[in-house]
């Protein structure tokens, strides 16, 4: 039976283009569906949110309000647009190439788009306005994270982007660290401010997971058909 299958996949090597891009939705998807029945349930992630929400403003301080203040302010929804599109722009002019700068545009144009229509969906309530450090500067729904989806939108894919051309071990964990680490940072800065719940946030990381396997099978397949060698050699090189 194994024989069988591993014949199967050998003739059809389009499987193992698409695979890694599949898996990363479905897990994506799956993490986010289980998320988004708990929030529309109202059971005990609830409880979760509502204690983290009052541990956060319980513990501010002067100097972390700041940086998280500015964190959040860099990644909101004028300044992290602005900053992707010019460096899409430079990627472009430098480096002659439009494929991978218009992989990352679209992908945050997308998630952008996917995040505004489940918020319109869900249209959960946002944190009491006398948790916000500014209350009431927030009046759109909550549910996901807009700013956390659109740093870990960004640091994914551009990660893989450049990683997958060159798969060093170097790059590969220095990608890794700064997904984690900015990502982990812009959650922080909504939680600790009163602007989001903590599933709110966790949301926004499993629908850009999702959207960086739409990348990931989208550019495996066009390099794997734009390359006269196998699969595995075709990765690496830039298209």
């Amino acid at each position: 039976m194994i024989e069988r299958l591993g014949a199967w996949l050998r003739q059809r090597p389009v499987v193992w283009v698409l695979a890694p891009g599949i898996v990363l939705m479905v897990v994506g998807l799956v993490v986010f569906g289980v998320l988004l029945e708990a929030v529309l349930d109202g059971d005990e992630l609830w409880a979760l949110d509502q204690e983290v929400l009052a541990w956060m403003v319980a513990h501010r301080t002067d100097l972390m309000t700041a940086v998280l203040a500015a964190i959040t302010f860099v990644t909101g929804p004028v300044v992290l647009p602005i900053a992707v599109a010019v460096g899409c722009a430079v990627w472009v002019r430098v480096r002659r190439e439009w494929w991978r700068p218009s992989l990352l545009a679209l992908a945050m144009i997308a998630s952008t788009l996917v995040g505004l229509a489940v918020k319109g969906f869900v249209g959960r309530e946002r944190p009491p306005a006398e948790t916000m450090f500014i209350p009431g500067a927030e009046t759109t729904a909550s549910f996901p994270s807009g700013h956390t989806l659109g740093t870990a939108t960004l640091l994914l894919v551009a990660g893989y982007l450049d990683a997958s051309r060159h798969p060093t071990r170097g790059r590969v964990v220095a990608w890794a660290v700064a997904t984690v680490v900015g990502t982990g940072l812009v959650a922080l800065s909504r939680l600790y401010l009163g602007y989001h719940f903590l599933s709110d946030v966790l949301a926004a990381i499993a629908l850009a997971v999702a959207v960086l396997g739409v990348v990931c099978a989208v550019d495996r397949w066009h390099v794997w058909r734009r390359r006269d060698v196998p699969p595995t050699e075709r990765l690496p090189v830039q298209p």
